[in-house]
């Protein structure tokens, strides 16, 4: 083992990075949005379902998100990789990203951001607590809604080594029969 030196302490991030690499879309004053986000994690996984993410004001979506309190969370795969980093490197006060990345929104039922089509997975959120924003960029959103694409049959997702690497999900270890319980609509 090495010790990395106080001046590196950034670097922390690269090796914690929570989970898959999400697209974050917003609607405010009649325009929608969307950013690319890896900093997003599961803080409750029974009712009700509760996510936080950082989303700090230097980002367009940022305004959006604490003005209206909603947003999806959309579950890209690794065959939009290049879109996903390209979305991350413009800003949606600049550009239309849905015309620009040529990505369809689709209307979501409990919020007014929209879906995204061409993702596998996109879960409806609304903003549950705004208490740390302020401190610490820190939203808890509570999932009202997810919407999956059983025609999707690509469900490798992204995961950012926080350094303009990525590692997608390889080989799928089948475990259920040792679980307690699983879900089988996803």
């Amino acid at each position: 083992m090495q010790s990395i030196d106080n001046l590196y302490l950034e670097a922390t991030h690269m090796l914690i990075e929570p989970g898959p690499v999400v697209l974050v879309t917003t609607h405010h004053r009649g325009k929608s949005n969307i950013m690319t986000l890896s900093s997003l994690i599961m803080l409750q996984q029974n009712p009700p379902f509760l996510l936080g993410l950082v989303l700090g004001p230097w980002n367009y979506s940022y305004k959006a998100l604490y003005k209206t309190g909603e947003c999806v969370i959309s579950i890209p795969t690794q065959e939009m990789a290049s879109k996903v980093v390209n979305i991350g490197n413009c800003s949606g006060e600049d550009e239309d990203k849905f015309s620009k990345f040529n990505l369809t929104p689709l209307p979501a039922l409990k919020v007014g951001a929209p879906l995204i089509a061409e993702c596998f997975a996109n879960i409806e959120c609304k903003v549950t607590d705004n208490t740390l924003v302020g401190k610490y960029s820190f939203f808890i959103l509570q999932s009202v809604n997810v919407w999956t694409d059983p025609e999707h049959k690509e469900r490798r997702t992204l995961h950012h080594n926080g350094d303009g690497t990525f590692v997608v999900d390889g080989e799928i270890l089948d475990l259920k029969d040792k679980m307690v319980k699983w879900p089988e609509y996803l």
